[in-house]
């Protein structure tokens, strides 16, 4: 290779540098950076690096004429004074630790190892199950749905009362109320899964006896026209009326008018106990909603409820006690409202109030996760799922083309069963399987229960 294609080549190595290298040659070249890099002085021991490169040696080599105790006594003495170390240099402080340039979004060490996420529920978006609900009655102050304790779904078609058992999927007729007395305004499953009461448009409600059929008693003088909504607390049925007074009924005795409450101006639209049986929910047409404690009831108080509770703007028919916090009560409003409220019953302040965008006719809470469940109206009649307390939407379960009027849950708390103004009954895996199953012990709700008679 001539002189002339060596100086060639030279300019071309010189030129085809990346920009990386002539940053560090610079660098070096630069008088900002003359010096290489030391370790810091203070964590050498420079009298022992003199000791071990000149007498340190000598020792080495006449190791093979010292005597086993004199070889004994050298060691003990080194481990004494610390001259077993093989590092002459060492650094005191550790080296910074290297910048990441390009940080990997999939990096398998971290310096804090985080939790490991809960997975993520799957929830269906469709209904497991749709029933035929003909002569429905799309009315947003009755209560035409219940889900009892013995896993049977009572329902209200008209003057007729269905039963749909869960285990085996059969349905069969309970009973049809003459014209004259109907339609069924209520339904609602006594605690131990086998009675039932039946509130009616002529103001009367019967107690049946779902396994044998038969009816048992009728209660009346409770109200002056229909009984819209109905609660159960142990052997008191409280009834609901469109006159605004709420009953307390013992359904053990021939009087069962125990207490009456007075407070609502319109219909009472819903009714609920709280799980320890010491206070009772009620909402109304009347846009008022009723904390009625038992022990004031019966006191000598100006005035029968707890609090009264007047922040919302249309009637007030969904009610449920929090299963996870007992003075936690979540109300929701008709179209004109819309709202979600939560409550502390002990105090009465409304803690929090979501606006939902449509008419509230439903509300159910989770027995497994802190999630509450609410049935909608126009425009897009669905079920959503929010997470408690962010109230952050969950899911949007869609399928009824009319308002979701009413709401029941299994007593395994995993299916909702929902009916519509469409006259369809839907079914829906929303709240997923608990996960650990326990099997809570038989509890004989009433005393001798397990007994025909008594000699």
């Amino acid at each position: 290779m001539d002189a002339g294609s060596l100086k060639s080549f030279s300019n071309l190595k010189g030129q085809s540098r990346c920009p990386l290298q002539e940053q560090l040659l610079s660098r070096k070249n630069s008088k900002e950076n003359m010096d290489r890099f030391i370790p810091n002085r203070s964590a050498m021991d420079f009298d022992y690096a003199h000791y071990m490169l000149t007498d340190g040696r000598k020792i080495k080599e006449n190791q093979t004429v010292c005597s086993p105790a004199r070889e004994a006594y050298r060691k003990q003495l080194a481990e004494t004074l610390n001259m077993n170390r093989t590092r002459i240099l060492a650094f005191k402080n550790k080296p910074p630790a290297p910048v990441e340039l390009f940080p990997s979004e999939h990096s398998t060490t971290s310096v804090h190892p985080t939790k490991s996420a809960k997975p993520r529920r799957h929830i269906p978006q469709s209904s497991e199950r749709t029933l035929d609900a003909p002569d429905l009655v799309d009315d947003f102050y009755l209560n035409l749905l219940d889900w009892g304790s013995s896993n049977v779904l009572a329902i209200a078609l008209g003057n007729t009362v269905y039963l749909w058992d869960a285990s085996d999927s059969s349905t069969s007729e309970l009973v049809t109320v003459d014209d004259e007395n109907g339609p069924v305004t209520s339904v609602s499953w006594a605690p131990d899964g086998r009675h039932i009461a039946i509130g009616l448009n002529n103001s009367e409600v019967q107690l049946w006896d779902s396994a044998s059929n038969r009816q048992l008693r009728t209660l009346r003088g409770c109200h002056r026209s229909r009984v819209g909504s109905m609660a159960w607390n142990n052997h008191i049925l409280t009834t609901g009326g469109m006159d605004g007074q709420i009953v307390n009924n013992d359904v053990r005795i021939r009087s069962h008018i125990v207490e009456t409450y007075r407070g609502h101006q319109q219909e009472v639209c819903g009714l609920k106990w709280s799980a320890s049986g010491q206070q009772l929910a009620s909402g109304g047409n009347d846009n008022v909603v009723h904390i009625w404690d038992r022990s004031m009831a019966s006191s000598n108080s100006p005035t029968q409820w707890l609090h009264r509770l007047e922040e919302h703007t249309s009637a007030v028919k969904a009610l449920a006690w929090c299963p996870f916090q007992s003075n936690l009560l979540a109300t929701g409003g008709g179209g004109g409202d819309r709202t979600i409220k939560f409550w502390n019953t002990n105090t009465g302040a409304c803690l929090n109030s979501v606006d939902t965008g449509s008419q509230v006719c439903s509300l159910l809470w989770s027995k497994n996760e802190r999630e509450l469940l609410s049935s909608h109206g126009f425009t897009q009649n669905q079920l959503t799922l929010w997470k408690y307390p962010s109230m952050v939407k969950m899911a949007e379960l869609t399928g009824h083309t009319s308002r979701v009027l009413y709401m029941a849950q299994s007593p395994d708390g995993c299916t909702v069963a929902s009916a519509a103004g469409d006259e369809t009954l839907r079914y829906w895996n929303v709240f997923g399987v608990p996960e650990v199953a326990k099997t809570a012990p038989k509890v004989n709700r009433e005393p001798f229960s397990h007994l025909n008679r008594i000699r």
